[in-house]
């Protein structure tokens, strides 16, 4: 079927569209991309981490807080990728403060990571570290680190 030309028109006749709404294809929106949830997305992350500090001593990764705090984790991940930077080996977990500046200071040299969260802010964080915080790094961490796999 054809319209009349209105006024407002360049008065070609235009072609009404025929098709009902049960003729269109229904379409679903995914608003997920394919992952399920944020946990999800952190889980994947965690699973990550875990990955790449396979045999690393004193290592137990299962959350973004107390899994961090003596910054072991952070070099573990980052030694995985350099390993000729340090000595993982030589590391002491009582020695906080040391393993969080080596780990974001070899991360920002080597990866080009900066620095999101300060060693004196972990530090005064203690046991539990805001896990929001160490997640934005450690998801940083990863968009940089990526790229040497």
């Amino acid at each position: 079927m054809f319209s009349k030309p209105t006024p407002f028109s360049d008065s070609k006749p235009v072609r009404e569209n025929t098709k009902t709404a049960e003729s269109k294809p229904k379409l679903r929106r995914s608003q997920s991309f394919g992952i399920s949830s944020a946990s999800s997305i952190k889980q994947l992350l965690l699973e990550w981490c875990c990955s790449k500090t396979i045999g690393y001593q004193h290592i137990d990764i299962h959350n973004f807080s107390s899994s961090w705090t003596d910054g072991m984790a952070f070099c573990a991940l980052v030694h995985s990728f350099f390993p000729t930077e340090f000595d993982y080996n030589e590391l002491n977990p009582a020695h906080h403060k040391h393993n969080l500046d080596l780990a974001f200071t070899t991360a920002e040299e080597k990866a080009d990571c900066i620095r999101l969260i300060e060693v004196d802010d972990m530090m005064a964080m203690g046991k539990n570290p805001d896990p929001m915080c160490v997640f934005t790094y450690v998801q940083s961490l990863y968009n940089h680190l990526r790229r040497f796999e």
